[in-house]
C-alpha cells in the first residue's frame, strides 16, 4: 500500500487544520492507520492511531481532547482534524498503516507499523 498525506501548512495558535491520507495500492480496508509526527530536535511520536473497523483509537496524551482522528474506507481514507492548535504542535506529520502489525508491538508504537507516507509540515505560529 501507498500513503499520500495532504492538508498542513501553517496556521495560527488557536486555529484549525485537517489532515487527509489517502491510501492505494492493496486492499486498505483492514489496515489499521495512524499519524506519528516529529518536531525538529524532537523524538518521533504517536499523535492518533485507529484500528481498521475503527473500533480502537488511541490518541497520545499531548493531543488528547484536541484532535479526532477518522476513516473512511469507502474512500480509503484516514483524516486527522487538529484544533485548538498550539505552537509545539509544529512537526512533520506521517501517516503509517500495518497489516496486522508487527509482533510484540502495540497500535500506539511506531514498530508496529510497516508503511509509512512522506509527511506533511505543520506549522503553528504562536
Amino acid at each position: 500500500v501507498q500513503l499520500q498525506a495532504s492538508g498542513g501548512g501553517l496556521v495560527q495558535a488557536g486555529g484549525s487544520l485537517r489532515l487527509s491520507c489517502a491510501a492505494s495500492g492493496r486492499t486498505f480496508t483492514r489496515y489499521n492507520m495512524g499519524w506519528f509526527r516529529q518536531a525538529p530536535g524532537k523524538e518521533r511520536e504517536v499523535v492518533a492511531v485507529i484500528s481498521w473497523s475503527g473500533g480502537r483509537i488511541y490518541y497520545g496524551d499531548s493531543v488528547k481532547g484536541r484532535f479526532t482522528i477518522s476513516r473512511d474506507n469507502a474512500k480509503i481514507t484516514v483524516y486527522l482534524q487538529m484544533n485548538s492548535l498550539k505552537p509545539d504542535d509544529t512537526a512533520v506529520y506521517h501517516c503509517v498503516a500495518a497489516d496486522g502489525g508487527a509482533p510484540g508491538s502495540s497500535l500506539w508504537d511506531p514498530e508496529y507499523y510497516d508503511t509509512w507516507g512522506q509527511g506533511t509540515l505543520v506549522t503553528v505560529s504562536s
